[in-house]
């Protein structure tokens, strides 16, 4: 019994390691997000971090299209950066969990 519960803690310190590695990785993974007629386009990383933003020419000429175009488009992109962050980071998380009866359940 005290072996399995030193088996399981050892599992989780491992879990954790591996869990703050892919945060920082994470950083490194830029991803793109354009509107949809990509005058606009927003690069971030996984972590949610903005990275670059490109903007159209035709666009600064209409300060209320461009604040519309910078709302719509960041957002998205931070919709993908969180899914892709979230989905990693439950993955490495499942991947490491001890079986611990019942708690299968929690990463469906």
């Amino acid at each position: 019994m005290f072996g399995d519960m030193m088996g399981m803690m050892g599992k989780l310190k491992e879990t954790q390691q591996k869990v703050a590695a892919t945060k920082k990785e994470m950083d490194g993974i830029v991803l793109d997000e354009n509107s949809s007629d990509e005058l606009l386009k927003v690069s971030i990383t996984a972590n949610r971090q903005l990275k670059k933003i490109e903007i159209d020419a035709s666009l600064l000429k209409d300060p209320e299209q461009l604040e519309d175009y910078l709302i719509l488009t960041l957002n998205k992109a931070i919709e993908k950066a969180t899914q892709f962050n979230e989905a990693k980071l439950a993955a490495v998380a499942k991947e490491g969990m001890p079986n611990i009866p019942g708690m299968d359940n929690l990463f469906k």
